[in-house]
Protein backbone atom coordinates (compact mmCIF):
# COMPACT_ATOMS: atom_id res chain seq x y z
CA UNK A 1 0.00 0.00 0.00
CA UNK A 2 1.53 3.48 -1.15
CA UNK A 3 1.82 6.24 1.60
CA UNK A 4 -0.75 8.65 1.65
CA UNK A 5 1.70 12.01 1.67
CA UNK A 6 0.30 15.46 1.64
CA UNK A 7 2.67 18.90 0.91
CA UNK A 8 0.52 21.65 2.56
CA UNK A 9 1.28 25.43 1.60
CA UNK A 10 1.84 26.73 5.64
CA UNK A 11 5.11 24.98 5.04
CA UNK A 12 6.14 28.25 2.45
CA UNK A 13 4.97 30.78 5.22
CA UNK A 14 8.32 31.29 6.63
CA UNK A 15 9.82 32.45 3.48
CA UNK A 16 6.88 33.37 1.50
CA UNK A 17 6.01 36.47 4.17
CA UNK A 18 9.92 37.58 3.01
CA UNK A 19 9.85 36.81 -0.32
CA UNK A 20 6.54 39.10 -0.61
CA UNK A 21 7.14 41.90 1.44
CA UNK A 22 10.99 42.12 0.13
CA UNK A 23 10.01 42.30 -3.80
CA UNK A 24 6.87 44.67 -2.71
CA UNK A 25 9.09 47.15 -1.07
CA UNK A 26 11.79 47.25 -3.32
CA UNK A 27 9.07 47.84 -5.81
CA UNK A 28 7.17 50.20 -4.42
CA UNK A 29 10.21 52.57 -2.22
CA UNK A 30 12.09 52.66 -5.76
CA UNK A 31 9.63 53.25 -7.88
CA UNK A 32 8.41 56.30 -5.86
CA UNK A 33 11.84 57.49 -4.89
CA UNK A 34 12.40 57.42 -8.91
CA UNK A 35 8.76 59.77 -9.31
CA UNK A 36 9.83 61.90 -6.44
CA UNK A 37 12.59 62.94 -7.95
CA UNK A 38 11.60 63.20 -11.37
CA UNK A 39 8.81 64.90 -10.16
CA UNK A 40 10.98 67.23 -9.04
CA UNK A 41 12.54 68.04 -12.45
CA UNK A 42 15.62 66.04 -12.26
CA UNK A 43 17.63 65.03 -15.25
CA UNK A 44 18.31 60.58 -15.98
CA UNK A 45 21.57 60.67 -13.81
CA UNK A 46 19.95 62.20 -10.71
CA UNK A 47 17.07 59.49 -11.12
CA UNK A 48 19.60 57.05 -11.42
CA UNK A 49 21.97 57.81 -8.69
CA UNK A 50 18.62 57.95 -6.32
CA UNK A 51 17.46 54.46 -7.47
CA UNK A 52 20.80 52.54 -6.88
CA UNK A 53 20.99 54.18 -3.26
CA UNK A 54 17.27 53.35 -2.81
CA UNK A 55 18.42 49.99 -3.91
CA UNK A 56 21.13 49.56 -1.59
CA UNK A 57 20.14 50.91 1.05
CA UNK A 58 16.68 49.39 0.76
CA UNK A 59 18.35 45.52 0.42
CA UNK A 60 20.71 46.44 3.51
CA UNK A 61 17.78 47.89 6.10
CA UNK A 62 15.57 45.19 4.97
CA UNK A 63 17.89 42.07 5.25
CA UNK A 64 18.94 43.94 9.26
CA UNK A 65 15.15 44.75 10.09
CA UNK A 66 14.76 40.63 9.21
CA UNK A 67 17.74 39.53 11.19
CA UNK A 68 16.96 41.63 14.05
CA UNK A 69 13.08 40.74 13.88
CA UNK A 70 13.61 37.45 13.50
CA UNK A 71 16.09 36.81 15.78
CA UNK A 72 14.16 38.38 19.00
CA UNK A 73 11.34 35.96 17.78
CA UNK A 74 14.18 33.25 17.89
CA UNK A 75 15.25 34.41 21.40
CA UNK A 76 11.92 34.01 23.01
CA UNK A 77 11.57 30.16 21.41
CA UNK A 78 14.59 29.44 22.93
CA UNK A 79 13.74 31.21 26.35
CA UNK A 80 10.46 29.30 26.27
CA UNK A 81 12.20 25.68 25.46
CA UNK A 82 14.50 26.68 28.21
CA UNK A 83 12.04 27.33 30.49
CA UNK A 84 9.67 24.71 29.42
CA UNK A 85 12.88 21.89 29.77
CA UNK A 86 13.87 23.36 33.25
CA UNK A 87 9.87 22.41 33.72
CA UNK A 88 10.26 18.55 32.82
CA UNK A 89 13.48 18.08 34.67
CA UNK A 90 12.02 19.22 37.97
CA UNK A 91 8.15 18.78 37.78
CA UNK A 92 7.45 15.71 35.03
CA UNK A 93 4.22 14.39 36.78
CA UNK A 94 2.77 18.58 36.57
CA UNK A 95 3.75 18.82 33.22
CA UNK A 96 2.52 15.54 32.02
CA UNK A 97 -1.25 16.60 33.53
CA UNK A 98 -0.78 19.92 31.55
CA UNK A 99 -0.27 18.01 28.49
CA UNK A 100 -3.30 15.61 29.10
CA UNK A 101 -5.11 18.75 29.83
CA UNK A 102 -4.01 20.12 26.20
CA UNK A 103 -5.15 17.03 24.64
CA UNK A 104 -8.75 16.72 26.36
CA UNK A 105 -8.94 20.38 25.38
CA UNK A 106 -9.49 19.28 21.78
CA UNK A 107 -11.68 16.61 22.05
CA UNK A 108 -9.81 13.37 23.48
CA UNK A 109 -11.45 11.75 25.98
CA UNK A 110 -9.72 12.18 29.93
CA UNK A 111 -8.08 8.28 29.95
CA UNK A 112 -6.36 8.35 26.15
CA UNK A 113 -4.86 11.52 27.16
CA UNK A 114 -3.78 10.62 29.69
CA UNK A 115 -2.19 7.68 27.77
CA UNK A 116 -1.52 9.90 24.75
CA UNK A 117 0.10 12.54 27.30
CA UNK A 118 2.54 9.43 29.22
CA UNK A 119 3.43 8.13 25.59
CA UNK A 120 4.24 11.55 23.89
CA UNK A 121 6.74 12.10 27.19
CA UNK A 122 8.41 8.94 26.87
CA UNK A 123 9.38 9.34 23.39
CA UNK A 124 10.12 13.15 22.85
CA UNK A 125 8.54 15.46 26.20
CA UNK A 126 10.44 18.46 25.34
CA UNK A 127 9.50 17.89 21.50
CA UNK A 128 5.78 17.51 22.76
CA UNK A 129 5.39 20.58 24.81
CA UNK A 130 6.63 22.61 22.01
CA UNK A 131 4.29 21.64 19.11
CA UNK A 132 1.58 21.19 21.43
CA UNK A 133 1.94 23.94 24.15
CA UNK A 134 4.35 26.43 22.71
CA UNK A 135 3.09 25.91 19.17
CA UNK A 136 6.68 25.80 18.07
CA UNK A 137 7.35 23.48 14.89
CA UNK A 138 10.33 22.93 12.55
CA UNK A 139 7.45 24.64 9.72
CA UNK A 140 7.21 27.62 11.97
CA UNK A 141 10.08 28.35 13.85
CA UNK A 142 12.08 31.41 13.63
CA UNK A 143 15.18 31.70 10.66
CA UNK A 144 16.73 34.59 11.21
CA UNK A 145 19.44 34.26 8.70
CA UNK A 146 17.48 32.69 6.10
CA UNK A 147 14.71 36.08 6.14
CA UNK A 148 17.16 38.55 6.37
CA UNK A 149 18.96 36.89 2.95
CA UNK A 150 15.33 36.19 1.68
CA UNK A 151 14.16 39.88 2.02
CA UNK A 152 17.46 41.26 0.98
CA UNK A 153 17.84 38.92 -2.60
CA UNK A 154 14.02 39.89 -2.99
CA UNK A 155 14.53 43.74 -2.29
CA UNK A 156 16.94 43.85 -4.85
CA UNK A 157 14.85 41.71 -7.44
CA UNK A 158 12.18 44.28 -6.90
CA UNK A 159 14.18 47.50 -7.06
CA UNK A 160 16.18 46.72 -10.21
CA UNK A 161 12.49 46.44 -11.95
CA UNK A 162 11.86 50.25 -11.54
CA UNK A 163 15.39 51.01 -11.56
CA UNK A 164 15.23 49.65 -15.26
CA UNK A 165 12.66 51.56 -16.10
CA UNK A 166 14.33 54.65 -15.25
CA UNK A 167 17.72 53.99 -17.37
CA UNK A 168 15.54 53.05 -20.92
CA UNK A 169 12.64 55.29 -20.76
CA UNK A 170 12.38 57.85 -23.01
CA UNK A 171 12.29 61.53 -20.10
CA UNK A 172 9.01 63.42 -21.79
CA UNK A 173 7.94 59.64 -20.86
CA UNK A 174 9.33 59.14 -17.67
CA UNK A 175 6.54 59.66 -14.71
CA UNK A 176 3.62 57.99 -16.66
CA UNK A 177 5.91 55.04 -17.52
CA UNK A 178 7.71 54.25 -14.62
CA UNK A 179 4.28 54.81 -12.91
CA UNK A 180 2.56 52.53 -14.85
CA UNK A 181 4.96 49.79 -15.30
CA UNK A 182 5.72 49.54 -11.45
CA UNK A 183 1.96 49.15 -10.90
CA UNK A 184 1.82 45.98 -13.74
CA UNK A 185 5.68 45.12 -11.75
CA UNK A 186 3.53 45.17 -8.50
CA UNK A 187 0.31 43.01 -9.87
CA UNK A 188 2.73 40.46 -11.16
CA UNK A 189 3.59 40.34 -7.35
CA UNK A 190 0.50 40.08 -6.17
CA UNK A 191 -0.60 37.30 -8.60
CA UNK A 192 2.86 35.36 -7.82
CA UNK A 193 2.70 35.58 -4.08
CA UNK A 194 -1.10 34.27 -4.39
CA UNK A 195 -0.79 31.32 -6.60
CA UNK A 196 2.64 30.42 -4.76
CA UNK A 197 0.30 30.34 -1.22
CA UNK A 198 -2.65 28.61 -2.88
CA UNK A 199 -5.52 31.27 -2.92
CA UNK A 200 -7.24 33.33 -5.64
CA UNK A 201 -4.97 35.89 -6.99
CA UNK A 202 -7.72 39.01 -6.92
CA UNK A 203 -7.20 40.52 -3.29
CA UNK A 204 -3.87 40.32 -2.92
CA UNK A 205 -3.36 41.96 -6.46
CA UNK A 206 -5.97 45.15 -5.64
CA UNK A 207 -4.00 45.25 -2.24
CA UNK A 208 -0.76 45.73 -3.65
CA UNK A 209 -1.40 47.62 -6.29
CA UNK A 210 -3.65 50.03 -3.76
CA UNK A 211 -1.24 51.17 -1.68
CA UNK A 212 1.85 50.75 -4.28
CA UNK A 213 0.15 53.37 -6.34
CA UNK A 214 -0.60 55.47 -3.58
CA UNK A 215 3.03 55.65 -1.80
CA UNK A 216 4.22 56.78 -5.52
CA UNK A 217 1.23 59.36 -6.09
CA UNK A 218 2.15 60.95 -2.52
CA UNK A 219 6.18 60.65 -3.23
CA UNK A 220 5.53 62.92 -6.70
CA UNK A 221 3.06 64.72 -5.51
CA UNK A 222 5.61 65.87 -2.75
CA UNK A 223 8.72 66.01 -5.28
CA UNK A 224 6.62 68.27 -7.58
CA UNK A 225 5.86 70.54 -4.48
CA UNK A 226 9.57 70.66 -3.33
CA UNK A 227 11.04 71.02 -6.74
CA UNK A 228 8.83 73.81 -7.56
CA UNK A 229 9.68 75.72 -4.60
CA UNK A 230 13.50 75.02 -4.43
Amino acid sequence: MRPHREQHLVARIGWLRAAVLGANDGIVSTASLILGVAASGAERPALLVAGVAGLVAGAMSMAAGEYVSVSSQSDTERADLARERLELATTPEAEQRELAAIYIARGVDAATAKAVAEQMMAHDALGAHARDELHITAMTTARPVVAAFTSAATFTAGAALPLLLAALLPMRWMAAGEAAGSILFLALLGALGAITGGTKPLKPVVRVVFWGALAMALTAGIGRVVGTSV
